[in-house]
């Protein structure tokens, strides 16, 4: 089976539950609708099932490969890629100014669930060059802008995002990569990063590598570091490229997954230096490089979303035909056996698939929504809230999704048994390439600590507070109908909302004096708040929307995941003595 995306439940999740709709009519999306939303997606669904999804299993098996010519991805990808640029696929959400459509963030981010779902590897080289576009078009100089955003809005050139040094991980104060001016606006760039995706590739003309740096009186640490555009090759003032830069792949990392897509170790200024320009201010690198990389958190979380419903397809359709065993009471005659999928535990772990993917993917539009409100609102007093939500949310939707990406992969291996473990079945794959995405662009933990120590105390956290008033509207608005189930999902979401406030509570009280004992439980809160809130846009699906589907999936998600939202209070407000003291015997030696 290949993976065919749900467009129906995609929009509807996109348009009505996350909120696209209410921007549609007026501003800048004065001329959208629901049927063009649904239509662009329609389309980009034929490339996904059709070109992207054939080429996932081949392109693990194949892998990227490094020659003397550098690097080349797997049969197929270069000419996937074509189709991809030539369908404008790129330039979606950027600005018109250079080229882009000027249609919603969170439209685009619908479509990279679509890439990545149907093939990981090739969906990672866009996530990239988004970021790239982000950050240029929010720092970058006006002739930077003009040189280089047409082409990397149009997909014609490829972007990187360059931080991880071997001796410099997630700590950025470590980093050792040098700028040096040449007084006619140039630098000369000299250093090694690691685990580049990207960072060299056969199917675009000129790669646009945006690299941190420091200048050679840089002051130490995080506030010593810049930004800088490192082309694979000089553009001409005429736009056309020229010499190849000094900037080399000289290594590919062998990966648990995502085979397909290559992982470079870059080398710049083996020779003479690789030539940069600086984007945004000097020693403000850092600012302008999270501009990128909170682009990246959300759409690693939507990579976590797209890997689970790749997985579950996989898994349902295998339940659907493999045969084992007799369902308690059957009258099947003596000796058939039923599809797996009549068994009551089947059941139950293909329901938590999908309720725990389309809770995350709910998440991950309502961010993206709240990004384009912060940019189309129609008051500056609505665009700041919007922010806030953004900013809110990103952490979360980033780390849930990308747990709940591996989790769900997981439970599709177990739902194929003993063939799940076979890379015959391809279910494997998707664990092996799930499992770097609570890692990249910010660890899960990193983001975590981001929630608790940035994000919560926004507004002396009534920015948290506010999101969690809405969701006892949720509640209460379901409690309040005449319907049984609903009125049940209510009170579930509720009950799971007692538990976050309590937590959310600690965190402000606890979070100057005692910070070691909100950071020890920043992991359990922000699984808390992401539970919390799953429930709460499934819960909204169910109440505005006419299918049994949305009833049946809040319905299930309420009895079987929002419990564990007390489970989570515990450890989320135990304190750091519950991880046992410093001189523990258990860390001993």
């Amino acid at each position: 089976m290949t993976y065919r995306p749900p467009v129906r439940d995609m929009a509807y999740t996109l348009n009505e539950v996350a909120g696209l709709e209410g921007l549609m009519g007026s501003g800048p999306f004065a001329d959208l609708s629901p049927d063009l939303v649904e239509s662009v997606m329609e389309e980009g669904a034929k490339l996904a099932a059709e070109v992207l999804a054939p080429l996932n299993r081949s392109g693990d098996a194949e892998g990227a490969k490094l020659g003397k010519d550098g690097v080349s991805v797997p049969s197929g990808f270069a000419d996937a890629y074509r189709k991809w640029v030539e369908g404008g696929w790129g330039s979606l959400a950027a600005t018109p100014d250079f080229g882009g459509q000027g249609l919603p963030t969170a439209l685009a981010v619908a479509m990279q669930e679509m890439w990545n779902a149907a093939c990981m590897s090739f969906g990672l080289c866009p996530i990239l060059s988004q970021g790239a576009i982000e950050a240029l078009t929010a720092h970058g100089a006006p002739e930077l802008k003009d040189r280089y955003l047409p082409k990397l809005i149009s997909g014609e050139w490829t972007g990187t995002m360059n931080l991880t040094e071997p001796q410099a991980g997630s700590d950025l104060n470590a980093l050792k990569a040098k700028a040096v001016p040449q007084g006619d606006g140039t630098y000369r760039i000299t250093g090694t990063k690691i685990y580049i995706t990207y960072g060299d590739h056969d199917m675009a003309e000129n790669i646009v590598h945006l690299v941190l740096a420091r200048l050679p009186d840089a002051p130490a640490g995080t506030k010593g570091i810049s930004l800088f555009l490192v082309p694979k090759f000089l553009v001409e003032e005429d736009g056309s490229l020229g010499a190849r830069n000094d900037a080399f792949c000289i290594g590919l990392e062998e990966k648990l997954g995502i085979h397909g897509s290559p992982t470079c170790v870059m080398s710049y200024g083996e020779k003479e230096g690789a030539i940069g320009w600086l984007i945004g201010e000097e020693n403000r690198g850092l600012a302008c490089m999270f501009t990128m990389m909170n682009n990246a958190r959300l759409l690693v979380g939507t990579q976590g979303v797209a890997i689970a419903e790749a997985a579950y397809q996989h898994a349902l359709n295998y339940a659907k035909e493999r045969k084992q065993g007799r369902p308690a009471g059957s009258d099947l005659p003596p000796g058939e056996m039923a599809p797996i999928i009549e068994h009551p535990d089947i059941r139950r772990m293909l329901l938590t698939m999908k309720s725990l993917t389309d809770a995350s993917r709910a998440i991950c539009y309502a961010t993206a929504v709240a990004i384009d409100s912060a940019h189309a609102g129609d008051s500056g007093d609505k665009r700041s809230a919007a922010q806030a939500r953004a900013d809110l949310l990103t952490p979360i939707a980033k780390s849930f999704s990308t747990d709940i990406g591996v989790e769900v992969a997981s439970i599709g291996v177990q739902i194929h048994g003993g063939m799940g473990f076979i890379e015959e079945t391809g279910a494997a794959q998707f664990l092996r390439d799930a499992r770097i995405l609570p890692i990249y662009e910010g660890t899960n933990g990193i983001q975590a600590i981001d929630l608790v120590t940035r994000k919560l105390p926004l507004g002396n956290g009534d920015v948290a507070r506010s999101f969690i008033a809405e969701m006892r509207d949720t509640a209460k608005g379901a409690r309040s109908s005449n319907d049984k189930v609903l009125t049940g999902i209510g009170a579930a979401l509720d009950d799971a909302l007692d538990a976050l406030d309590k937590a959310t509570d600690y965190m402000l009280a606890n979070l100057k004096a005692s910070p070691n004992d909100c950071l020890a439980g920043a992991s359990p809160y922000l699984r808390l708040f992401g539970t919390a809130a799953g429930g709460h846009f499934l819960a909204r699906a169910a109440l505005q929307g006419d299918a049994a589907a949305h009833r049946e999936i809040a319905q299930f998600y309420a009895a079987n995941i929002l419990p564990s939202a007390h489970g989570l209070l515990g450890p989320a407000t135990a304190g750091a003595e519950s991880l046992l003291t410093r001189d523990s015997a258990l860390f001993a030696g």
